[in-house]
């Protein structure tokens, strides 16, 4: 078999589109939940993953200003789940916490929380485009 088409990594992708309301954040999830299910994630991985993706959509639902849907994208490899969490609301927001990693004040424990969680975070925010945050946890290696 050619090296270089067994170095690419196969990505499968999931789009997720649920209401801005603290309501529907479990079914972000369980979806969530479902994909991690299918990588050889622990069962305390998958757990720490729904508590990210749960903080990230109140963080997206507390923070937005007129946004109607929370946009999660997952992307599913076999060395890692990507997530991507974005509302489309504008306005004034409060900016992320600062770096590196402080003690957290009330308004950046969920970000402060999901750092803790993966193994990395990257929290944007456009007062035209919204909030977004992309999370990435790797697979242990044997």
């Amino acid at each position: 078999m050619n090296e270089a088409a067994t170095s690419i990594e196969q990505i499968e992708t999931v789009e997720l589109r649920i209401p801005s309301k603290p309501e529907w954040v479990a079914v972000a999830r369980l979806a969530v939940a479902a994909i991690a299910n299918r990588l050889p994630f622990s069962v305390e991985e998958i757990e720490d993953l729904k508590l990210a993706i749960a903080e990230a959509c109140t963080t997206c639902i507390t923070q937005s200003v007129g946004a109607e849907t929370i946009d999660i994208t997952s992307d599913a490899a076999p060395t890692y789940l990507r997530i991507r969490v974005r509302d489309h609301g504008f306005g004034e927001r409060r900016e992320p916490p600062p770096r590196p990693r402080a003690v957290p004040t009330a308004d950046g424990l969920g970000i402060f929380l999901i750092q803790a969680l993966m193994d990395t975070v990257e929290h944007k925010f456009d007062p035209q485009s919204g909030t977004e945050l992309i999370m990435l946890k790797r697979l242990a290696s044997d």
